[in-house]
């Protein structure tokens, strides 16, 4: 394997029942990029991101990451290698801070355990990195805010800050435009390339406009085969993507 190479999957598939829903899948993410898997409802993008976070566990087929073969792994020594996901739905405490739920993420990263019953004054070590971490993603100000009273947007923006504290080498963001107006999805968008700097993302997004404007490379699915891979201009002009997308707008 080659060490351009942060994540490599080998004729990965996924089978329930009987129904293929991935498909003899060789994916390969570079080191440093940002990468983009898309494609029609249905055409196995969660089910691959579920394979490759551990969730699922493949029907044929190895995942191997950093050179190492992490087919058999589970989802937390997967993510202590430096491999985190985001996950779609919002994972944030909403009656915690906005300063605590990064901290609750920092302490995981040290300690593997929430450690509720510490004093406070014991916690206080880690606010100089919590607000490292939320001036990254644009959050200082909301620092003492309690995170339910924050726009969707901004949560998204936490959500990546908490995935940030875990120190992540390869972030998998989940839809992470999903649900959002234009102005959310211009800041989230922007943030996801500010973030990216030294990290590698691998992203499931809908919104064609987010990958067009973010992605160096774009895997498009469809039935849970690999049908086109390339960068946006390539795959945008492909026939076969064409047709998979009919009726589906540019966002």
């Amino acid at each position: 394997m080659s060490s351009d190479f942060i994540l490599e999957t080998r004729n990965l598939t996924k089978e329930f029942k009987g129904f293929v829903a991935v498909n003899d899948v060789n994916l390969r993410v570079k080191r440093g990029a940002i990468h983009a898997l898309i494609g029609p409802n249905g055409a196995g993008k969660t089910t691959v991101f579920n394979l490759l976070t551990k969730f699922l566990s493949p029907t044929t087929g190895s995942i191997h990451y950093n050179g190492l073969d992490i087919t058999a792994e589970k989802p937390a020594q997967v993510a202590r290698k430096g491999m985190v996901r985001s996950f779609q739905i919002s994972a944030v405490f909403p009656h915690l801070s906005v300063l605590e739920n990064v901290r609750v993420a920092l302490q995981r990263k040290l300690t593997n355990s929430f450690h509720f019953w510490k004093s406070e004054k014991s916690l206080e070590a880690l606010h100089g990195r919590a607000h490292e971490l939320l001036k990254e993603v644009d959050l200082d100000s909301f620092a003492n805010t309690l995170t339910a009273e924050l726009p969707y947007g901004r949560k998204r923006a936490l959500e990546i800050a908490t995935t940030l504290a875990l120190e992540p080498e390869l972030m998998l963001l989940d839809e992470p435009t999903q649900g959002m107006g234009h102005e959310d999805i211009g800041r989230v968008t922007e943030l996801i390339q500010r973030v990216s700097n030294n990290r590698t993302i691998l992203m499931v997004e809908h919104n064609l406009s987010v990958v067009e404007n973010l992605s160096d490379t774009i895997t498009v699915l469809q039935r849970g085969s690999v049908l086109a891979e390339g960068d946006y201009e390539t795959v945008s002009r492909n026939p076969q993507v064409l047709e998979a997308y009919v009726g589906l707008s540019h966002e």
